[in-house]
């Protein structure tokens, strides 16, 4: 009976699948979470998504909890996320059925007030500051009178005005306004692609190119004044080419791009005063720079003037002045005839001797006179060459004789060689040892024969003695040997023997 009742009891329990259970935790929490404010420090940002959505979470020192920012949502937040951020953030919560988890979905989102604020603000300072875009070096110097001078602030408050005012009353010029919102979500976005359209303008287009860029606005806290802290506004006016005055807020208000910009205006209106100068001041000045100008070029004058009559009255007339080269002129010419008139005799008298020297006489004598020269110089040349001729042979005779010397030296110490290489021989020849009562035995072929074994019986062998070589046939035992005819000796045929 238990185990029936069992069974009836769980056959009442409703089955759901994974899906209906997720969605319906997914609806229960979103109509009770519909709404909330959640304050916590942002983490693991790592920047938005391909996508355009953004995916981080929320923490404190206890929990965590997951959020996402769509992309049309995060393409118009005021403070965009950044990692480790203080943040108040206002959505619903939902669930994420694929990993059964919840998060929340962010509407809106803003600092956990000021001091989050200033604290993101040093941070992005310090950030831009080891970058070097507020270094001293990187300022430009502003041009003394710009001829056009571009506005970068909203053209319908108070600020446009006040700038208008001022430098109309100091200098009237050409202002471009580019109207851009200077408080909101937007205003860092369209204050930097302001200051970048001021410097893409072409110098020779339509629209002329600034020589200097305002970039005003009012007062204000530092959640209005936001959008100049903007990290774009500073880049932006860090790489601007054209000089650029920021006029941000009341004297004592500080954003980044004061820190960026080439100079700092208090006000609005001190931007204006420090671009252009006053015109009046300026004509006064050049009417004051004029007068001086016109009274020191007549002192100057006047003093010329004085210089040049004392001059005058030092050089005297300028027929004293021309008298003393005169003279020296009408001297050189009459020292010039003279010259020339002795110049001709001495020419003529050249003339004269060369003349003398070109007669058939004079060439008559010259030729026997190189004759005899002639004549000379060969008697000296054949002395000298007999002279020569007799030093080589005297020469030639002392070479003679030393050549003879030295032949027959040579050929002294050549036999006194041979003979001692001959009594080197004689002594080491067999003769001598033959001479001493020993025999040298040859086979028939006429090799010597070192051992007794190498003759059988019946062999043909020779002896050689000292005077002599005897031929001989071995037999073997102790048969007794045929008598043997005397052998010849080598030397003749007298002295040849035999044994048969």
């Amino acid at each position: 009976m238990g185990s029936e009742a069992a069974d009836t009891a769980k056959s009442n329990v409703t089955e759901f699948s994974v899906s209906e259970i997720s969605n319906l935790l997914k609806r229960t929490v979103e109509e009770t979470f519909s709404l909330v404010r959640v304050r916590g420090e942002i983490s693991g940002f790592r920047g938005a998504h391909s996508s355009g959505h953004c995916y981080f979470a929320l923490k404190d020192d206890r929990s965590r909890l997951e959020a996402v920012i769509w992309r049309g949502v995060a393409s118009k937040l005021r403070h965009f996320p950044e990692e480790g951020m203080e943040v108040i953030a206002t959505g619903k919560l939902t669930t994420y059925p694929g990993s059964s988890k919840y998060q929340i979905v962010i509407e809106s989102l803003e600092p956990a007030g000021a001091g989050a604020l200033m604290a993101l603000l040093e941070q992005r300072k310090k950030k831009l500051a080891a970058e070097g875009l507020f270094a001293p070096e990187r300022k430009q110097l502003l041009p003394y009178l710009p001829m056009v001078i571009g506005v970068v602030t909203s053209p319908t408050g108070s600020v446009i005005r006040d700038v208008l005012h001022r430098i109309t009353d100091r200098f009237p010029l050409h202002v471009i306004v580019w109207p851009v919102r200077v408080q909101g979500e937007t205003s860092g976005t369209e204050v930097a692609n302001a200051i970048q359209g001021f410097n893409n303008l072409d110098a020779a287009g339509p629209i002329r190119r600034p020589d200097i860029i305002i970039v005003a606005r009012g007062g204000g806290s530092i959640e209005d004044l936001w959008g100049f802290n903007d990290e774009a506004v500073v880049r932006a006016a860090a790489d601007s080419e054209i000089p650029l005055i920021s006029a941000v807020g009341h004297e004592t208000d500080w954003t980044l791009i004061d820190l960026a910009a080439d100079l700092r205006a208090p006000t609005p209106t001190g931007a204006a005063e420090l671009a252009v100068p006053v015109k009046a001041e300026l004509e006064a000045l050049t009417a004051t720079l004029a007068s001086r100008l016109k009274s020191a070029s007549s002192r100057k004058l006047d003093q010329a003037r004085t210089e040049l009559r004392a001059a005058m009255r030092g050089l005297g007339s300028a027929e004293r002045i021309v008298e003393g080269p005169r003279q020296r002129l009408d001297a050189a010419a009459a020292g010039l005839v003279r010259g020339l008139m002795m110049a001709a005799r001495t020419k003529r008298d050249r003339l004269v001797r060369v003349e003398s020297r070109l007669s058939w006489r004079g060439i008559k004598a010259g030729i026997e006179r190189s004759r005899d020269k002639v004549a000379t110089l060969e008697i000296r040349m054949q002395a000298s060459r007999r002279q020569r001729i007799e030093r080589q042979s005297e020469r030639l005779e002392v070479l003679q004789r030393r050549s003879e010397r030295a032949f027959i030296a040579r050929v002294e110490r050549a036999r006194a060689r041979f003979d001692q290489g001959w009594r080197l021989i004689a002594s080491l020849s067999h003769e001598r040892v033959l001479e001493r009562g020993f025999a040298l035995v040859r086979d028939a072929g006429g090799t010597p024969v070192t051992r007794a074994a190498a003759i059988r019986s019946g062999d043909a062998f020779s002896v050689q003695l000292r005077d002599g070589s005897v031929s001989a046939v071995a037999v073997s035992g102790d048969a007794p040997a045929p008598k043997a005819k005397p052998a010849k000796r080598q030397d003749g045929p007298e002295n040849q023997g035999t044994l048969f």
